[in-house]
């Protein structure tokens, strides 16, 4: 059966290295693409979780946080009692800032003391967001200080904010874009040269002459999913290799993780792609199937908007998303420093929705052929 397959196998290769159009598929527009999106893509947002740590009980601290609540900008979903919460609900990204106030605030600013520190920590994984969030902060910040100050005939600003920010200290938005182009580019190829394997051969007439071989459906799938797995992983290396020593984004975890991240996201993209090929008469009607996945597998994934500003019911429809999870793994791996024990929870669903997806085209592989 493998050296059958194996058969199959160059001959996949050599049909899409033969193939103008295929080479420049494969070639030319990830690598533009790689570069245009690193540079050019841009992020809004419309709310911000937040946690405030709270140790001082005065009217200050109260009065600050009323304000900080009222913002239409910020939203509390957590108050923190101890200073160990504040690593776990950062890690979960249950909150993209924390505010702390410290026990003396209220003392310093009613003893008429020029500066009384209130520190904020973002979460720097999504520096973009988290950048939104420090200029929301300083305008709540300044408002206090104003209104302070003319209520207590003081002259300059009675709170100063202090800035730290987790996973990216410099608020570098490219760290956060440029680890999820990889997930986007890797989408787009293997969607389409898994999309085509079978919709090539319908309409190159030589799908006929597979029926006549020794070949039996799986080994034909199987012989048909391997050339657009490797593919894929090797499109997301190069990527990656372009990632870390041309745009300088580190890459603090382990490689294991990653590329086990990588081979399971593939995996899943070829089943949805040899499905969609399955079903197509056409390489036209191929691409296109291939298209109507690509679009909103972006768009529900969390690169261009956050998950969590979604409808409750577009969230759920997100789960069947591989590109979600994929995301996850690779800017954990990236700016999280996470290991396998860490994205346990991605991998699985990664496997589910591909040995899923495999199955169905391999269901209507059989019906078509028969």
């Amino acid at each position: 059966m493998w050296w059958r397959i194996q058969a199959l196998l160059i001959k996949e290769f050599l049909s899409l290295l033969k193939d103008k159009k295929s080479r420049f598929v494969l070639i030319v527009p990830p690598l533009v693409q790689l570069f245009l999106l690193s540079y050019a893509a841009t992020y809004d947002l419309n709310q911000l979780p937040i946690a405030i740590y709270n140790e001082d009980r005065g009217s200050a601290a109260r009065d600050l946080i009323a304000r900080f609540n009222g913002a239409p900008a910020f939203r509390e979903v957590l108050r923190i009692e101890r200073q160990e919460q504040i690593a776990a609900a950062q890690d979960s990204k249950q909150v993209l800032m924390v505010l702390h106030i410290g026990q003396s605030f209220s003392r310093d600013l009613l003893g008429g003391r020029q500066l009384a520190p209130v520190q904020i920590l973002l979460d720097g994984r999504d520096s973009n967001t988290a950048q939104i969030a420090l200029g929301y902060a300083r305008n709540v910040i300044s408002q206090f200080n104003s209104d302070w100050a003319r209520q207590h005939n003081q002259t300059g600003p009675p709170a100063e904010l202090r800035v730290r920010a987790w996973f990216n200290p410099n608020l570098e938005s490219r760290w956060f874009i440029v680890p999820g182009i990889v997930g986007l580019l890797t989408l787009v190829v293997t969607m389409t040269v898994a999309a085509l394997s079978v919709a090539r051969e319908r309409e190159q007439g030589t799908f006929d002459q597979l029926l006549v071989t020794p070949f039996t459906p799986a080994e034909i799938l199987i012989g048909k999913a391997i050339p657009g797995l490797i593919i894929g992983v090797a499109e997301a290396s190069f990527s990656i290799f372009m990632v870390v020593f041309w745009f300088q984004v580190p890459l603090l975890g382990s490689l294991a993780a990653l590329y086990i991240g990588i081979v399971l996201y593939v995996f899943s993209v070829i089943g949805a792609g040899l499905m969609i090929s399955s079903l197509s008469v056409t390489q036209q009607q191929g691409l296109l199937g291939g298209f109507l996945v690509i679009v909103p597998g972006v768009i529900l994934s969390g690169y261009a908007t956050p998950i969590e500003n979604m409808p409750e019911l577009v969230q759920q429809l997100t789960f069947v998303n591989p590109l979600r999870y994929f995301l996850i793994i690779i800017r954990g791996v990236f700016l999280e420093g996470l290991g396998i024990a860490d994205l346990i929870d991605q991998y699985w669903p990664l496997a589910l929705i591909g040995l899923f997806c495999l199955s169905c085209a391999g269901l209507l592989f059989r019906k078509r052929m028969y």
